[in-house]
């Protein structure tokens, strides 16, 4: 197997097994969306330079998450996050999803294990639905939390 493909194949063991990885992106990129959230239906995309990249992250990114009907007529999404955060240190962290209005109550989240400590982008796939509290049609403002409840990214997704 070559260096390459040995490589690729443990990136994605790392994201299968512990839904998170850390993602290798320029000083630039990172400071453009540092502290954001960015989600998408895969990996970001790069570009030959960083004013390409961003504008092809920014192209990518979702407002709107489609969702697929599971058992029960239960509704479930699946998508990618990656998360440009603003301090690392932990190991442990929660996406945690609130409701996007004035009460911005709790609804849901999903831990994230094994996160590296000095990373300051992590990436990952979530599959979520309605059983463990999200609603079609809603919108969430969806943050990743430390273990202390300090959020290090934040976005805003409609689950639709």
């Amino acid at each position: 197997m070559s260096r390459h493909m040995m490589s690729a194949a443990v990136v994605v063991a790392v994201m299968i097994g512990n839904g998170v990885a850390s993602a290798d992106m320029s000083r630039g990129v990172i400071a453009a969306f540092h502290g954001q959230l960015v989600i998408s239906k895969d990996e970001l995309p790069e570009g030959k330079n960083d004013k390409e990249t961003i504008a092809k992250i920014n192209s990518a990114r979702l407002k709107e998450v489609i969702g697929s009907p599971k058992s029960d007529d239960v509704q479930g999404w699946r998508f990618h996050y990656t998360a440009f955060v603003s301090r690392g240190g932990s190991t442990t962290l929660k996406l945690m999803f609130y409701t996007d209005d004035k009460d911005h109550r709790y609804v849901a989240d999903q831990r994230l294990d094994n996160v590296d400590p000095k990373s300051s982008v992590l990436s990952g796939d979530i599959a979520i639905d309605e059983d463990e509290g999200l609603a079609k049609g809603k919108a969430y403002v969806m943050k990743l939390e430390t273990d202390k409840g300090v959020a290090v990214a934040q976005a805003n997704v409609v689950m639709k």
